[in-house]
Formats: C-alpha cells, sequence, structure tokens
C-alpha cells in the first residue's frame, strides 16, 4: 500500500508530482472547488508507481487526494462538469508563472483534451495516498494470464 504525501510550492516540485499522477483516473464529480475556502479538491485513482518499478507485471492502483490551496480560480476547457459520473485520464501538470511572483497558473490536462487551469496566488499543491483502490489492478480487470514473456 502506498503512503505517499507529497508538498509542491514551485514548478520543480509540481513536475514530481505530476510523474506521480500520470495516467491516473479521475470521476468528474470528485474534482471539488471550494471558491470561498480558495481550495480544489481532486479525488484519483492512481497507479501505483511504486510497486510498479518494483518488479510486479500488473500495476495496482491507489485512491489519493490532490489538493491546491489559495486558489483564485478555476476554469475548465472540454470538460462536461456536469457528467459527474464521467472519467477523464489525467495527463499531466504544468505550472506557468505569472509575471510578478509568487502566483501563476497550474494547467491540468486530461485525454480527449480536456484541460483545468487555476489561477493561484501561489503554488500550494498536496498529493496525499488514502489507501488501495477497492477496484484492485488495474481498471477492475483480472490479471492476464500471459504477460507475452513480460513477467
Amino acid at each position: 500500500m502506498g503512503d505517499l504525501k507529497l508538498l509542491a510550492f514551485d514548478a520543480d516540485d509540481l513536475a514530481v508530482i505530476s510523474a506521480h499522477v500520470q495516467d491516473a483516473r479521475v470521476e468528474i464529480g470528485d474534482i471539488v472547488w471550494r471558491q470561498t475556502e480558495k481550495r480544489l479538491v481532486i479525488g484519483l485513482h492512481r497507479l501505483d508507481w511504486e510497486q510498479t518499478l518494483s518488479g510486479e507485471p500488473v500495476p495496482g492502483r491507489l485512491i489519493a487526494a490532490l489538493r491546491f490551496e489559495r486558489v483564485l480560480a478555476c476554469k475548465s476547457r472540454a470538460i462536461d462538469m456536469n457528467a459527474r459520473d464521467e472519467a477523464l485520464e489525467l495527463i499531466g501538470l504544468e505550472f506557468y508563472a505569472a509575471p510578478e511572483p509568487p502566483g501563476g497558473s497550474v494547467v491540468m490536462m486530461f485525454s480527449r483534451g480536456g484541460m483545468l487551469r487555476l489561477d493561484v496566488e501561489c503554488l500550494e499543491c498536496a498529493l496525499t495516498d488514502l489507501g488501495p483502490d477497492a477496484l484492485g489492478v488495474g481498471d477492475g480487470e483480472a490479471p492476464p494470464e500471459n504477460l507475452g514473456g513480460l513477467g
């Protein structure tokens, strides 16, 4: 079980978090924008990359929370925020500094061209594993019988 806890306060830190959430499955209903609290929280099902690197042929998934603080605005493109059960695949995160630091924008890129842009006072992000995914390995599929020499 992963018990990863990472914080990001600059673009380099965010790149590390981005690597850990690459290919994570996100249901639109698990994207929570708390405007009055200046906070965005996203529940996600991330691949257990540490398990993969240790030699497991079929990676498991972990339930994790990705949290951004000091968010001034949250805008979406090519994502129907009303389709709460629709799942997206998170491709990566990038930070673009404003002309006057420490503010800027965080861009979250999803499959099928979907994007979220967060305008932030400063970059403050946390990734926290919450436990193993109840679906088990992959996307709920059984492990393959023959891995074609990969196992």
